[in-house]
């Protein structure tokens, strides 16, 4: 059974920078694209990121183009999301998912994990 574990998130001040890690068990990481998705309090999940199996094709939320940075890292079966210059706006609990291509990874295939919170203060 596949399972996403999400981490790094916390309270930071706008400005400043975090690093999210996305862990994978029970699938063979390196075979799927990888997507990092926020929900902000009553709002809908939104796609924040994506990056494919090799991690030469990535695609953002024009929200966020220039100041987060989706990688991975195959040998540890591990995505990550480097986020600076945050903004209160970017307030949310941030979600990793799957898909078996890069175009398909705004509507991803796998389970959804428990998130992680990202709080930016004013």
């Amino acid at each position: 059974q596949v399972q996403l574990v999400e981490s790094g998130g916390g309270l930071v001040q706008a400005g400043g920078s975090l690093s999210l890690s996305c862990a994978t068990v029970g699938r063979t990481f390196s075979q799927y694209a990888m997507g990092w998705f926020r929900q902000a309090p009553g709002k809908e999940r939104e796609f924040v990121a994506g990056i494919s199996w090799s991690g030469d094709i990535t695609a953002y939320a024009d929200s966020v183009k220039g100041r987060f940075t989706i990688s991975r890292d195959n040998a540890n079966n591990r995505a990550k999301l480097q986020m600076n210059n945050l903004r209160p706006e970017d307030t949310a609990v941030y979600y990793c998912n799957s898909a078996p291509r890069v175009w398909e990874i705004r509507t991803p295939s796998g389970p959804w994990g428990q998130g992680t919170q990202v709080t930016v203060s004013s």
